[in-house]
């Protein structure tokens, strides 16, 4: 796998769960590119074409939902699998990162215990329908 196809963009401004999912993928050889802000998400989506896109739906500092948008409006962008996770109880957040095209949306609590499982199943195309 080229660097390319190990390089994870990670949407997340908490810089304590920022590194738990370092820790969680760096082992693992992904390269791991933080972004705080909407235009350095694409930017950095257009420029090294990541493998996935960990995004915090609920992270106060970047609009996720202008995320979503704006990744699945360009071309080269809208194919990025994005692995996103929002409090389990916000039913409306989950609904709608569906209906923008979230590859996944998982708990906080689910993408702490299992991230590199869930990066991983992401970028092979492991999806199962039935899950969140």
């Amino acid at each position: 796998m080229d660097r390319a196809g190990k390089t994870v963009l990670v949407a997340v401004s908490d810089i304590f769960f920022y590194t738990k999912v370092r820790d969680a993928l760096l082992p693992r050889g992904y390269q791991l590119e933080r972004v705080r802000a909407l235009d350095e998400v694409t930017a950095k989506a257009a420029t090294l074409h990541p493998a996935a896109l960990i995004l915090n739906m609920n992270d106060l500092a970047l609009d996720a939902f202008q995320v979503l948008e704006r990744l699945k409006a360009e071309a080269g962008l809208k194919k990025i699998p994005v692995l996103a996770f929002a409090n389990h109880e916000e039913v409306e957040t989950w609904k709608r990162a569906k209906e923008l095209g979230v590859s996944k949306i998982v708990s906080r609590n689910e993408l702490s215990a299992r991230t590199r499982e869930l990066i991983e199943e992401l970028i092979k195309g492991e999806r199962p329908a039935a899950r969140g």
